[in-house]
């Protein structure tokens, strides 16, 4: 019999019943890199948006180092707009010692921003 393509390539076959199903496997990655809030949130939008990115990532075995980048650039992102955000409204430990709840308003209001702008710019491009 002749072989087709995929037996050419030096894929198999498996035979269930009357039906021959290829033998298919992800490439192995090498180590797990740490996937937090940002990438996950990326991968939600590529499934839902960019299907087609999402499915080459998928099969090409690249889709944990892709998202642990993201994951890094996100934060690193996130943090340096919350310590602009800091220096450019006056906020320092003096007001957190006087004022706690007043430091902890304006914190929160800054982080906040901070993950809006790093959601636009980086996740859900």
């Amino acid at each position: 019999m002749k072989k087709t393509i995929f037996e050419e390539m030096g894929g198999t076959y498996v035979r269930h019943g009357d039906y021959l199903i290829p033998c298919l496997t992800l490439p192995e990655e090498e180590e797990q890199r740490f996937i937090g809030v940002w990438g996950q949130r990326h991968l939600r939008y590529l499934k839902e948006y960019c299907r087609r990115v999402y499915l080459n990532l998928l099969t090409s075995g690249r889709m944990n180092d892709y998202l642990a980048d993201i994951e890094e650039q996100a934060q690193e992102r996130f943090e340096k707009i919350v310590e602009q955000m800091k220096q450019a409204q006056g906020i320092t430990e003096q007001l957190k010692a006087e004022n706690q709840m007043e430091w902890v308003g304006i914190m929160h209001n800054i982080c906040v921003c901070a993950e809006e702008i790093v959601l636009k710019t980086t996740v859900y491009c």
